[in-house]
């Protein structure tokens, strides 16, 4: 088989997989900070009206909401602009180079945001189910 033919077939579905992916691990951030799940020192007295406390509040509903893949484009652009004023504010100043300044993870999640939100929920997504 054509491997050219196999990867055109799959990259709806792979981008739903990366969609859902992204979702869970960025979930994982706001459910850290307001769920204490898990319990990490880092979150363990964030003010809810904080700069990290807001970001909690994106990544805890943006998170879910890219999971179910529902309202995928408005979110995914908001949660990359959220990534990149995370990564120019936090990250940024401590060096120039992402891995020096712990913003390789901001960065990343800023391009694959920005991505979805070009690209879309792919099939597997509330997103799809609504157009049908």
């Amino acid at each position: 088989m054509n491997l050219e033919v196999i990867a055109t077939s799959s990259a709806p579905y792979l981008l739903s997989v990366l969609r859902i992916m992204s979702g869970l691990l960025f979930l994982q951030h706001g459910t850290a900070k307001y769920l204490k799940f898990p319990a990490l020192q880092a979150f363990a007295k964030i003010e809810p009206l904080s700069l990290s406390g807001i970001a909690g509040m994106f990544e805890l509903v943006g998170g879910v909401l890219l999971i179910l893949g529902l309202f995928t484009r408005c979110t995914a652009f908001v949660l990359a602009g959220l990534m990149a004023f995370a990564y120019f504010l936090g990250h940024a100043p401590r060096g120039f180079f992402p891995i020096a300044n712990a913003g390789e993870l901001a960065g990343l999640y800023c391009f694959v945001f920005l991505y979805i939100a070009a690209a879309g929920a792919g099939p597997w997504s509330l997103d799809a189910a609504r157009r049908k």
